[in-house]
């Protein structure tokens, strides 16, 4: 991100990442097995809107109407840009994998940006020091605990996910002690939140791209140095040859737009959902 300070940029890495309205319906062919089922899925998916932290917080919930029972939820956090599509496109894949999904909307009123100037100024009270990382937390227990309304939901076995901006906001609550049984960083910051033996619970899987600009060595081993400290329960996954934002389809015209360093890794991508896959089954087994 030269043109806005390449500097500036790691300076906030380091420092980090409904009811029902809008019913509807639809049917959309597996990508992968949903588990317990001999059907392929059928998602139902609906917009929802909360009220929580003085903000309206938008949502997106979809689940495979064929799966019987309730089953583990995970929470999807958006990029930086905001919950556009892509989060919404990953809560699809999760809830054909037979898990009730629901893409969160941290920013309130859900605002998306396009510029990287316009996400850094949304982005950044989230990044602050002590009310950045709280902020975040009060605005995901309002969708987790309507998440847990939901007849589907086993109440037992929630986790959630994050993309970039959203992969260090999950890190940040899951330090602070949010009651989540996972979480999982897909190219987020990974240096915030303290880590405190006496908060953590979740599970920790971090999907990290070897040629990630924003989140330098140093901060890769100033965070297995912090979880090894207190005997946090982690996994550490890097895939060679990819940079910021790999798994985003996107995120290669994006970059060439704004001259950023990110890029789409398609192998990356791949690998470090099936990494999530196997991780999630251990976690919830």
């Amino acid at each position: 991100m030269k043109p806005i300070g390449i500097f500036l940029m790691i300076a906030i890495a380091v420092s980090f990442v409904a009811c029902n309205n809008n019913q509807s319906s639809s049917n959309t062919p597996a990508s992968d097995s949903s588990n317990n089922t001999n059907t392929s899925p059928s998602l139902k998916q609906e917009d929802v809107s909360y009220t929580g932290d003085n903000t309206t917080l938008k949502g997106y919930v979809v689940y495979d109407e064929n799966k019987k029972g309730n089953r583990p939820a995970v929470l999807v956090v958006h990029e930086w840009w905001g919950m556009v599509d892509y989060p919404k496109m990953r809560a699809r894949k999760l809830a054909e994998l037979g898990y009730f999904a629901m893409a969160v909307d941290l920013y309130g009123n859900g605002k998306t940006v396009e510029d990287p100037k316009d996400a850094q100024a949304i982005s950044g009270p989230f990044y602050a020091p002590n009310t950045g990382p709280e902020m975040a937390k009060r605005r995901l227990e309002v969708f987790i605990n309507n998440l847990k309304k939901y007849p589907e939901v086993d109440t037992t076995k929630i986790a959630a996910i994050g993309y970039c901006f959203g992969g260090g906001m999950v890190l940040n609550v899951a330090r602070l002690g949010e009651d989540l049984d996972a979480v999982v960083s897909f190219h987020g910051s990974l240096v915030g939140t303290p880590a405190n033996k006496n908060l953590l619970k979740s599970k920790i899987l971090v999907c990290h791209g070897a040629d990630d600009k924003f989140v330098l060595p140093a901060e890769v081993q100033q965070f297995k140095k912090q979880m090894d400290s207190i005997g946090a329960d982690y996994e550490f996954k890097q895939y060679p040859n990819a940079t910021h934002a790999f798994t985003n389809p996107e995120a290669t015209a994006k970059g060439e737009k704004y001259n950023m360093p990110i890029a789409y890794n398609a192998a990356a991508d791949s690998a470090s959902w099936n990494d999530m896959k196997n991780f999630f089954r251990r976690v919830f087994q």
